[in-house]
């Protein structure tokens, strides 16, 4: 994937005009990603639960776990984050040098809410495999996300031996943005770490709750669904456990999020109003 270097602001413009007939033709090409039922239920319910791994090398990608840096903001959590966005064609493209930024409407955190946060960035060698361009077109396909739509993806975790909240703080919550999934990469040793969807805040509409094993990713509306993980501890308590996640999600409601991409990226093509 080409990078695109956010370090002048008067260059940073995408110029990305709109070409509805040939994203139209982007996006035929891309929906056999997923299976037709997935895309019915995200548009119908809101949600969909399926799995990947036959689409990615889930092995592949453990190896980079292990070279996750600690998050900076939260001590007991691991983490690596980079925007992408689509060209013309189709392909995606990095977005180098933009922090994230989660407004307290969206994180209850004390630690993450209201803050500009910077994190390392995705491995090259990680974003330049075939199976993760892929999926990242796969998943922009499932939302319609159009050429110059910054796009985040992260990679996130916990590992550890004592009772960890991996939302740390967060509790049942929205990202901020109108489409998230969070794909499941590793679950070692883990008891609890219940992935569960509801229509409210207090959990008491509940949608879905499971363990989401390896390759399954819950695809979700984030406009419309809240979402939460349990905490964890070890199953075998003479043994760590590790549970990471990638999360990826577009087209933000967050205006602090938007302020903070519209300052780095000022020809991006944001959501707001």
């Amino acid at each position: 994937m080409e990078t695109f270097i956010a370090n002048n602001a008067q260059q940073n413009h995408l110029q990305i005009p709109p070409q509805p007939i040939a994203q139209q033709a982007i996006q035929q090409r891309q929906r056999r990603y997923w299976d037709a039922r997935v895309y019915e239920e995200v548009r119908g319910d809101n949600w969909s639960r399926t799995s990947v791994d036959n689409r990615i090398d889930l092995q592949g990608w453990l190896p980079y776990l292990d070279q996750l840096p600690r998050d900076p903001y939260v001590d007991t959590r691991w983490k690596r984050m980079s925007w992408f966005y689509l060209d013309q064609s189709g392909e995606p493209r990095v977005l180098a040098g933009c922090p994230m930024a989660q407004g307290g409407a969206f994180n209850d955190a004390d630690t993450m809410a209201d803050k500009v946060r910077h994190y390392a960035p995705l491995e090259d060698q990680f974003i330049q495999r075939d199976d993760v361009s892929s999926f990242i077109k796969g998943w922009a396909d499932l939302w319609d996300i159009q050429p110059g739509e910054p796009i985040l993806m992260q990679i996130n975790g916990v590992r550890g031996d004592e009772l960890t909240d991996p939302l740390q703080g967060q509790g049942i919550h929205k990202d901020g943005s109108q489409f998230l999934s969070v794909l499941v990469i590793n679950r070692e040793n883990v008891n609890g770490a219940t992935s569960s969807l509801s229509f409210d805040k207090q959990g008491r509409q509940e949608i879905i709750s499971a363990d989401l094993a390896p390759g399954e990713i819950l695809h979700i509306k984030d406009d419309q669904i809240y979402h939460s993980v349990s905490s964890l501890k070890p199953l075998d308590t003479s043994q760590p456990f590790e549970r990471f996640i990638i999360i990826i999600n577009c087209r933000f409601n967050d205006q602090f999020q938007n302020r903070i991409l519209r300052e780095h990226f000022p020809g991006a093509v944001l959501n707001e109003w």
